[in-house]
C-alpha cells in the first residue's frame, strides 16, 4: 500500500533517499524526491553505456600496442560490445515486460559494472574481448528498458520532459564520449578508463535497488525461438554493413547478408501471430510509430555520419590539433543541452511531426553549412555551425523519443523502448560504414562527401517527420491521445 502524503512528507525530511513502495502499475508516476533519485539511476546507467561505446575507440591504438596486438585484431574489442547490444536488445526489451523492467536494469547495471571491472583487470587482447562482451550485454540490459522506466517514473504529463531528458543525456554523454577518454589517458594508464565505471555503477545499482518503479509484469512467456532469430539477424546484418564499410570482400558481407535475410523473413513470420511480439510489429502497425522509427533511423545516421567525419574533415582541410577540435565540437552537445528539454516541454503544445521536422531541416542547414565551410574560415565560422547543428538535433530528438514511447500501449512499453534502442542502434552503425566507405572511394574529399550525406539523411528524416501531419499521421496521434486520455480517466 502506498503511505499517505503525511507520511510521505515526514520521510522526505527524514530521509533523503526513500525507501521503495510498491506501486499500482496505474500510478500516474513515482513521488518526488523518489522520482528524482530514479531519473538520476536511469541517467548514470546511460552515460555509462554510451560513453563506454565511445571511449574504446580513442583508446584502441594505446591498447592494441599495450597489448602487443594487431589492428585488425584489436578491432574486436569495438566490434565485441557493438555485437553484445544489437543482439540483446530487442530480447532484453521483451523480457523486460515479463519479469519487469527494474529487474532488467538493475541485473544490466550489475553485468556492465562486474564486466567493467574485468576489462580493467585484463592483460590479453583474448580477455579484454570477452569483458568488453559481457559489458555489452550489460548495456543492453540498460539501454533497452531505460525508456520503458522513464515512462513509469514521470507523470503522463509531464513525460515529454522526461523523454527530453533522457535524450539529453544520450546525446551529450555521445557526444563527450572522446573527449572524456582523451583526458582520462592524459592522467593515466587505459585501464583506468574500465575502472572509473565501478564507483558510478556501484552507486547507481544502490539508488536503483531502492527507488526504481516497479511495474506488474505481463503474463506472457517469453518466445527463446524468437530471441535467437533476432540476435542472428539484426548481429549478422549490422555485421553485413560494418564488412561493407571497412572493404571486405563482396562474398563474405553477402554471406552476412544472406544469413541475416532469411532470419529476418522466419522471424517476421513467427511474430505475425503473436499478441505481444519480440519484434513489434504490432507497434510498427501504428503509422505514427512506424514513421517515428523510420524518422529516427535516418536522422542517427545523419549524426554518425557527421560525428566520424568530422574530426578528419577539421584535422585534414584546416589544419586543427585534437585539442582544438575537441573545443571546436563542444557547441554541438552545448546546443543539444539547451534544445532537447526545452522541445520536451515543446511537445506538450505543438505536434511532434512539425517540430521534428523543424529541428531535422536545422540539423540539415548547420551540416549544409559545415560542409561549405571556406578554406580561410574563422574559428566563429565553425562555431555556430557547430551550435545550429546540435540545436537542430536537438529539437527532433525529444518530440520524437516521446512520440514513440507514448505510442504504444503501456504494457508494451518494452516493446517501445526496445525499437527506440533498435533503432538509433542501425541508424549510428549504417552511418559509420558509409563514412568508412566514402573515406575508402574518396580520401580527399571523403569527409566533405560524408556531411552531404549526412545532408540528404537529415532532410530523408525531416519528410518522414512531417509524413505525421498528413491524415492518417493525425489520426495515429488522435488515437494515442485518446488512448492515453482514457487510461488517465480510468485511473
Amino acid at each position: 500500500m502506498l503511505p499517505s502524503r503525511m507520511t510521505a512528507d515526514r520521510s522526505e525530511n527524514a530521509n533523503p533517499v526513500p525507501e521503495i513502495t510498491q506501486r499500482p502499475e496505474h500510478a500516474d508516476g513515482l513521488p518526488l524526491p523518489q522520482r528524482k533519485w530514479a531519473i538520476l539511476t536511469i541517467a548514470l546507467g546511460i552515460i555509462m553505456a554510451v560513453v563506454d561505446g565511445a571511449i574504446a575507440n580513442v583508446a584502441l591504438p594505446t591498447i592494441a600496442n599495450d597489448l602487443d596486438a594487431s589492428p585488425a585484431f584489436s578491432i574486436w574489442i569495438v566490434n565485441g560490445y557493438q555485437l553484445a547490444i544489437t543482439i540483446a536488445l530487442l530480447p532484453l526489451a521483451s523480457l523486460g515486460e515479463i519479469v519487469g523492467y527494474r529487474r532488467i536494469y538493475l541485473s544490466g547495471l550489475l553485468l556492465f559494472t562486474l564486466g567493467s571491472l574485468f576489462c580493467a583487470l585484463s592483460h590479453t587482447l583474448l580477455l579484454l574481448t570477452l569483458a568488453r562482451i559481457v559489458q555489452g550485454f550489460g548495456a543492453a540490459g540498460i539501454m533497452s528498458v531505460n525508456a520503458a522506466l522513464v515512462r513509469f517514473t514521470y507523470p503522463r504529463s509531464q513525460l515529454g520532459r522526461g523523454i527530453g531528458l533522457n535524450a539529453l543525456v544520450v546525446a551529450v554523454s555521445a557526444a563527450v564520449g572522446p573527449t572524456a577518454a582523451a583526458a582520462i589517458l592524459a592522467a593515466a594508464t587505459w585501464p583506468y578508463l574500465f575502472a572509473i565505471n565501478l564507483p558510478v555503477g556501484a552507486a547507481a545499482l544502490a539508488l536503483g535497488w531502492r527507488c526504481l518503479p516497479h511495474v506488474h509484469p505481463a503474463i506472457h512467456a517469453f518466445d527463446w525461438q524468437s530471441a535467437f532469430l533476432s540476435a542472428v539477424t539484426f548481429g549478422l546484418g549490422i555485421a553485413a554493413v560494418d564488412s561493407i564499410g571497412h572493404g571486405e570482400s563482396m562474398w563474405f558481407w553477402l554471406f552476412e547478408f544472406g544469413i541475416a535475410a532469411v532470419s529476418g523473413v522466419m522471424l517476421v513470420r513467427r511474430q505475425r501471430h503473436v499478441t505481444a511480439p519480440l519484434l513489434p510489429l504490432d507497434l510498427l502497425r501504428i503509422p505514427i510509430f512506424a514513421l517515428s522509427i523510420c524518422t529516427s533511423v535516418a536522422s542517427f545516421c545523419a549524426q554518425m555520419l557527421a560525428f566520424v567525419a568530422i574530426p578528419f574533415y577539421l584535422e585534414s582541410r584546416f589544419g586543427f590539433s585534437a585539442v582544438q577540435m575537441g573545443l571546436l565540437i563542444t557547441p554541438w552537445p552545448i546546443a543539444v543541452a539547451i534544445a532537447a528539454p526545452a522541445a520536451g516541454r515543446l511537445v506538450e503544445r505543438y505536434p511532434a511531426g512539425l517540430l521534428g521536422g523543424i529541428g531535422l531541416l536545422l540539423f540539415a542547414g548547420g551540416l549544409t553549412s559545415l560542409a561549405m565551410l571556406p578554406n580561410d574560415t574563422s574559428v566563429a565560422n565553425i562555431v555556430w555551425r557547430m551550435a545550429l547543428s546540435g540545436l537542430g538535433f536537438g529539437l527532433f530528438q525529444t518530440p520524437n523519443n516521446r512520440t514513440m514511447i507514448a505510442a504504444a500501449p503501456r504494457e508494451r512499453s518494452g516493446g517501445a523502448s526496445g525499437m527506440l534502442g533498435t533503432a538509433r542502434l542501425l541508424g549510428q552503425t549504417l552511418g559509420a560504414a558509409l563514412v568508412a566507405l566514402l573515406l575508402a572511394r574518396s580520401p580527399e574529399r571523403g569527409t566533405q562527401l560524408s556531411l552531404l550525406v549526412g545532408v540528404a539523411f537529415a532532410l530523408t528524416g525531416g519528410a518522414l517527420s512531417m509524413l505525421r501531419l498528413s491524415p492518417a499521421g493525425a489520426r495515429g496521434a488522435e488515437i494515442v491521445r485518446v488512448h492515453e486520455s482514457q487510461r488517465l480517466k480510468g485511473d
